[in-house]
């Protein structure tokens, strides 16, 4: 195949339809929920929510706090559950899934858990340090929330993606050793390979490093394992240990970091705004205000998606580079893309203006073009 032909190769009639509905779900859910938070503040039933959290809770401060977040978390998960299980049917619509209604539900109450934890632990922190530091917690409650961030970046290999997959240790020795080798090379240590049994709730195929230090690992999903040859195998995990050789995953941290930063310090300044001027809340350790936090935080992050996603493209670019650098040849790269493109119906040409608000990986048909036209600059005898 020349480089002009992978530019040709075609989106499916079932891969534009899925991929149309699902960037309409991610938009009616971001609608969703900024509408939910606009909702509360503007008709004021984040105070009525506040008092029966009160009730609910007593005289402990947080305890109050604790039952307002579950109020919130509640109602949230209600409204967003048609879209959820929408989501869950289009999966299965376009026989991309293998999970039954008891798994999904399951997953859906486990995720829901775990994220009422998180919230309450994140809440009760900047409560307490808007209690005792009003001027400073906004930076305090920064410094931990990156903390947090990274510890369940560290744990998620060990403690949380088990969770909702199963997981064993790779049985196939020799491409065990082909990867081994292929991290020492990248000059990361990896505490192990491990088949990912993604097989049991989908039929999309995937590949990642996933961890920190002691908990790095690499994980294939079964899927792959299937269907793909050693040689593509190796493909995909070189492009996931170019990250590594690029630093990206520091990187994204202090991309993260400063995106946070950013966030906290305008959710202190809408607060300072709402109570100052507007009048909205009594003081700031009134909880009620937290939709507002939440608002206004989660706004930035929406703003900037267009340049992260630009930052993850570059990542992404780079990462391919590494891989055509480390592997023999780029055909068994081709052949897994073109592979991971009709397995997980992904979309190869989308428009421009998809590509800059949806998309954090090059679109699959540049990513083959450019790996061509790679190959017929550095090893022009082994140019496919």
């Amino acid at each position: 195949m020349t480089a002009p032909e992978a530019n040709q190769l075609p989106d499916s009639p079932e891969a534009r339809a899925y991929n149309r509905t699902k960037r309409w779900l991610e938009i009616g859910d971001l609608t969703l929920s900024f509408g939910f938070l606009v909702v509360l503040l503007v008709t004021g039933w984040t105070n009525s929510l506040e008092v029966l959290a009160s009730r609910m809770g007593g005289e402990p401060y947080v305890l109050r706090l604790f039952f307002y977040v579950l109020l919130l978390s509640v109602l949230s998960k209600i409204l967003g559950f048609g879209l959820d299980f929408y989501s869950f049917r289009l999966e299965h619509r376009f026989n991309l899934s293998n999970q039954n209604m008891g798994s999904w539900v399951r997953d859906q109450i486990k995720g829901w858990v775990l994220g009422l934890i998180i919230t309450t632990v994140l809440a009760e922190i900047i409560y307490a340090l808007i209690r005792v530091s009003p001027e400073h917690w906004w930076l305090l409650a920064w410094i931990i929330f990156m903390g947090m961030f990274i510890f369940f970046y560290q744990v998620a290999p060990v403690l949380l993606f088990p969770l909702f997959y199963k997981f064993a240790p790779l049985q196939n020795e020799e491409l065990k050793a082909r990867l081994t080798r292929l991290g020492e090379r990248a000059g990361t240590r990896v505490r192990g390979v491990y088949e990912w049994k993604l097989s049991e709730k989908s039929k999309k195929a995937n590949a990642l490093i996933a961890g920190l230090g002691n908990t790095r690992r690499i994980m294939l999903a079964d899927t792959l394992l299937q269907d793909y040859s050693n040689d593509e195998i190796e493909a995909v995990l070189a492009h996931e240990l170019g990250h590594q050789v690029h630093g990206h995953i520091l990187k994204s941290i202090i991309v993260e970091a400063l995106v946070t930063l950013g966030g906290f310090w305008a959710a202190s300044m809408a607060l300072e705004y709402a109570i100052d001027r507007q009048h909205m809340f009594q003081h700031m350790t009134d909880f009620a205000n937290l939709p507002l936090l939440v608002l206004v935080s989660s706004l930035l992050s929406v703003l900037l998606m267009p340049a992260l996603n630009a930052y993850s493209r570059f990542t992404e670019r780079q990462a391919d580079v590494y891989c055509w650098k480390t592997v023999p040849s780029v055909s068994p790269y081709i052949s897994a893309m073109e592979k991971l493109n009709k397995q997980n119906l992904s979309e190869s040409h989308p428009s421009r203006i998809v590509e800059i608000l949806f998309h954090s990986h090059p679109p699959i048909s540049k990513r083959i073009a450019a790996a061509q036209q790679w190959a017929e600059k550095h090893r022009p005898g082994l140019a496919t």
